[in-house]
């Protein structure tokens, strides 16, 4: 039970006066911290409202090693690289295919197979290394349906059969840049196109004209159809990839009155609904090793730390209780947390997104796929302005703890992580979906966060620094 510094008539007094204390919260927030000027309080209750504001916290932690996450993004991450300062991260790809449930003309016409190409594209620039050293890549059929959830550490062996790639892939990004001159919309970006084989172009062409209820599902394609691919790095390093869309177009031709047509569809892709992984790799440098180790507080990821912290409860709950008046309320608690990028080779910057989430309620937040509630988590922005990440407004929390009898450890120990946010938008007539890793617009609402694995990021936090503001009104009762 943590001790009160108020009297125990006085704090039941408050509990009962919160509808009379949000009205006088409103007045109080128009005084300035402490202010007794006589000219303002005569006219409104006689010298007697103040506004508190304490902000002597301090906020401890230490950097703990994370083992792998779950995975749950539509990007890719493909290559190898070595980079001083940060280390040894390589990461394949297991992945299953949305399918297309209407072939347009394969639907109703008997069409002539030519080719299916799987396609990998990336944005100009998302990539880190060097564009031109060619790598190798291998491509294998899945003999098996993929575990759900899946995470980093995966291990496919087991899941394909090594002696049997379906296609193979020299590549390098420097000479596979597209743009489409004639749509001002569109970004230039790279393309990375795999011949995969012929056969398996008619076998997916034939099932569909077999049974086109297996096409209706993620779930019925996969049992009854493909399972999907396993993409590997085959030989070489220095580049890592990340694509941000991943499909098979077919290509096909067809007879009809007399005339020959080519046509060509994009009938399988992956989506968020179906499975897909980064099965990554990493081997920390020596460098980060000794600073964590040393005391700093890092966040490094894909895998690498996250921030386990002891959020000031206690103390704040104190100095909220230490005041005598009879009548208070909460206006705002706040919370800045100082961060800067680490020095490195690649340029890694600091993760763009940081969630702050109780640590007891870590693994749930992301099983079922919940969003700060600003009352045992929030997420934060980083800011190269100001140097940080600003949780916003943490009231809920303390009024939550605030109503407890007594409050443990567990209420106030937070992990620290780094995450990727989506977020929706809405149009006139349809809703859908926007992926951003290194930034967003306010216009839009977040509806996803996930654990980031989308490409390596680092920063030092300063938890000893970081910014913690009580504001709460006060009223004598004369």
């Amino acid at each position: 039970m943590l001790a009160t510094t108020m009297p125990p008539l006085t704090w039941n007094f408050m509990k009962l006066s919160k509808l009379i204390l949000l009205a006088f919260a409103a007045v109080a927030a128009g005084f300035t911290a402490c202010d007794n000027s006589s000219q303002i309080g005569m006219s409104i209750a006689q010298d007697d409202v103040s506004v508190v504001i304490d902000s002597a916290f301090t906020m401890t932690g230490k950097s703990v090693e994370i083992g792998s996450v779950q995975s749950r993004t539509v990007s890719q991450l493909l290559g190898r690289i070595d980079a001083p300062g940060f280390g040894r991260l390589s990461s394949t790809i297991v992945c299953q295919f949305m399918p297309s449930s209407q072939m347009d003309t394969l639907l109703t016409s008997e069409a002539d197979i030519d080719s299916l190409v799987l396609y990998f594209y990336t944005a100009a620039g998302e990539y880190v290394g060097d564009s031109i050293a060619p790598m190798g890549l291998n491509i294998y059929r899945l003999t098996k349906n993929l575990p759900s959830p899946i995470y980093s550490n995966f291990d496919p062996e087991g899941y394909y059969d090594k002696s049997a790639p379906m296609a193979s892939k020299i590549y390098n990004i420097s000479n596979n840049t597209i743009k489409n001159a004639g749509d001002t919309t569109y970004t230039e970006g790279v393309e990375i196109a795999v011949q995969m084989p012929l056969e398996f172009g008619q076998e997916l062409y034939n099932a569909y004209k077999a049974n086109p209820s297996n096409f209706s599902s993620p779930t019925a394609f996969v049992d009854n159809v493909f399972k999907g691919i396993y993409v590997e790095n085959s030989f070489g390093s220095g580049r890592l990839i990340r694509t941000s869309t991943t499909l098979m177009t077919l290509y096909y031709h067809y007879e009809e009155d007399d005339s020959v047509y080519s046509a060509s569809g994009n009938y399988f892709a992956v989506t968020p609904e179906i499975v897909t992984n980064n099965d990554i790799e990493f081997e920390m440098s020596d460098e980060l090793k000794a600073r964590a180790e040393a005391g700093e507080q890092l966040v490094v990821a894909p895998i690498g730390y996250e921030v386990q912290a002891r959020f000031p409860a206690p103390e704040i709950i104190a100095s909220y209780k230490s005041s005598q008046a009879a009548l208070k309320v909460l206006n705002t608690l706040s919370f800045f947390l100082p961060a800067t990028g680490i020095t490195n080779d690649y340029n890694f910057s600091p993760p763009t997104y940081l969630l702050l989430v109780l640590t007891k309620d870590k693994d749930s937040f992301f099983a079922n796929n919940k969003l700060p509630d600003s009352t045992t988590s929030f997420y934060a922005t980083y800011s190269s302005t100001s140097g940080g990440y600003s949780f916003g407004d943490m009231r809920a929390y303390l009024l939550d703890l605030l109503d407890k009898d007594e409050i443990t450890e567990e209420d106030y120990t937070f992990s620290i992580i780094p995450v990727s946010a989506t977020f929706e938008t809405s149009s006139s007539s349809s809703s859908y979906y926007y992926y951003y890793y290194y930034g967003t617009t306010a216009s839009q609402t977040l509806s996803l966060l996930t654990p980031y694995v989308s490409a390596p990021c680092m920063a030092q936090l300063f938890l000893d620094q970081a910014k913690i503001k009580l504001t709460y009104s006060t009223q004598t009762v004369e």
